[in-house]
């Protein structure tokens, strides 16, 4: 009994260690992240399971009558371990076990708690022959896990600070060297709410035609990130360097842009998102709000900015160092450096005229979804004007972008419903903005999607606002989490949409039949956000 309760103990222990270190690494090792995700009903479910719940009954029990409840302890636990131990083999052979992407940081955490795990039952087994007494000690260790993991994280992150300032002056050294040698690359840096990814990756397609361009990847926005991109792939070689920038924490951006030193930034649009982790709009506007791109940029350099966006009018108003060049697609707005004209979307493709203060214009077509592309193309447009290319050699190279670049795809799903993917990120502009995509289809329109996150006081104010939206667009939505349901549902039906087609759930296999069951041939069902990971594939397959 001994070997097989500590065993099974053991393999689901190893689970939970490799989920907590995926959780901690999905939200950045940030603290702010990783607590505020407890503020949500998914968050509160992780710590307030049934089977946490009634662990923690156990042991109480346990502890109040020790006599009566020691007989039961090993066999509760054995059954309970047993059934943890058959869900885990399960998930793993349909792979759907989260685990971290092994980093050299998460196999040192990975291979030191499971370590310390099969350290602390070899300790028990040996010292302590009372398996009575080695059931609650397993069982209390088990219970206080995600703090123990935690508190072992946050032990080494000051020997990950220190590895990683090392890194940050090595990739620092690199590029003043490069720049030094070659005079290049020039840097390009581009920050924002919302819209740095798409922007990134239209820029890097279009400038790709002249230069040689290498851009930091999909998930390398942090610093630790865009540092390594650095070391590991700039070479002397390249002419340009598109570095996408996010931030959590005041400062951040300053801190990327001391080691990148851009010359060209970039702000594509700022909301409320991570709000709550900045803690106030004032921080959020000097991070991801431009402030300190802007700051940093030299006086030959120039700062490109989104005109359709109150928060980087505001911040044209400020700037006093490089020379702005703004980008609207209204351009009775502001006074703009380039403007669209003929603007429409339509379901495989935005059409516009671009056109500058130098009345040059140019007809673009792309094959990308949703309106809303069209700002972070002009941003793409106008820089590449500024480094010399025509509007003809730039619109031919926006033939190559393709629909995943902008982070919607339109795919068939079964039954013949359109299927609009858009499950990369979430933010309250980008809802709203896929929701006027949405509303292109002339059939029924359903969205999917979980409410937002990080967005502080704001939240329930910008859950109410999409809600309203969600009730002009939809003939149905499905929520998938519940913490701002009820003002979704609350700005939904204000605007004339039946509340029983509001429907709150997150089972993937119960939202797929009620869609199947729902829809139609022609209908289109927008997924938005991070929704269950399998309902793409139950939908499409």
């Amino acid at each position: 009994m001994f070997f097989a309760l500590s065993a099974l103990w053991f393999i689901r222990t190893s689970k939970h260690i490799l989920f907590w270190i995926y959780f901690w690494q999905l939200k950045d090792y940030h603290i702010g992240r990783f607590l505020d995700h407890f503020k949500t009903h998914k968050g509160k479910k992780l710590i307030l399971s049934p089977m946490q719940l009634f662990k923690v009954f156990v042991v109480g029990f346990f502890i109040l009558t020790p006599n009566f409840f020691s007989g039961f302890l090993p066999l509760i636990l054995f059954y309970a371990y047993l059934f943890e131990t058959i869900l885990f083999l399960t998930q793993t052979l349909r792979k759907r076990t989260k685990t971290p992407v092994f980093t050299k940081k998460a196999i040192f955490l990975s291979l030191l708690l499971l370590f310390m795990s099969a350290f602390l039952t070899a300790a028990l087994n040996y010292y302590n022959k009372n398996i009575f007494w080695l059931s609650f000690y397993l069982l209390l260790f088990d219970i206080l896990l995600p703090l123990i993991i935690s508190f072992v994280i946050l032990f080494f992150q000051p020997l990950t600070v220190l590895i990683r300032n090392n890194t940050l002056k090595r990739a620092t050294k690199k590029i003043e060297n490069l720049k030094l040698k070659s005079n290049k690359p020039l840097v390009i840096g581009i920050t924002g709410s919302y819209g740095k990814t798409s922007t990134k990756e239209f820029l890097a397609e279009i400038l790709s035609a002249k230069f040689k361009v290498l851009k930091t990847k999909k998930h390398q926005n942090s610093e630790i990130g865009i540092a390594k991109c650095i070391l590991n792939d700039l070479t002397d070689a390249h002419d340009i360097f598109i570095v996408e920038v996010g931030a959590y924490d005041k400062g951040k951006v300053r801190e990327v842009c001391l080691m990148i030193k851009p010359k060209i930034g970039i702000v594509t649009g700022v909301n409320e998102q991570h709000l709550s982790l900045f803690g106030s709009m004032e921080k959020l506007l000097s991070a991801e709000g431009g402030g300190e791109l802007a700051e940093i940029l030299p006086k030959n350099g120039i700062l490109v900015l989104n005109g359709d966006n109150k928060y980087c009018i505001g911040l044209a108003k400020q700037v006093n160092n490089a020379p702005e060049k703004i980008y609207t697609t209204n351009k009775n707005i502001i006074d703009s450096e380039i403007w669209t004209e003929e603007a429409e979307a339509a379901e495989n493709f935005v059409s516009f005229v671009a056109m500058n203060k130098s009345r040059e214009l140019g007809h673009f077509q792309v094959n990308v979804l949703g309106k809303q592309n069209i700002q972070n193309l002009l941003a793409a447009i106008l820089v590449a004007r500024e480094l010399g290319m025509s509007f003809q050699q730039i619109i031919e190279a926006s033939k190559n972008i393709k629909e995943e670049q902008a982070g919607m795809t339109l795919k068939k799903g079964r039954h013949g419903i359109n299927i609009i993917d858009s499950s990369y990120s979430s933010n309250s502009d980008g809802v709203i903005a896929d929701l006027d995509y949405l509303n292109i289809f002339l059939k029924k329109k359903v969205i999917v999607m979980p409410c937002l996150i990080e967005l502080g006081g704001k939240s329930s104010q910008v859950h109410k606002k999409i809600g309203m939206k969600i009730g002009a667009v939809c003939d149905m939505a499905i929520i998938t989490t519940r913490d701002k349901f009820n003002e979704i549902k609350s700005g939904a039906v204000e605007a004339g949409m039946d509340s029983k087609k509001i429907i709150l759930c997150d089972n993937p296999k119960e939202i797929s039949t009620i869609i199947t069951i729902s829809c139609v041939n022609g209908d289109a069902v927008l997924l938005e956000g991070r929704v269950p990971s399998n309902l793409i594939n139950l939908l499409t397959a």
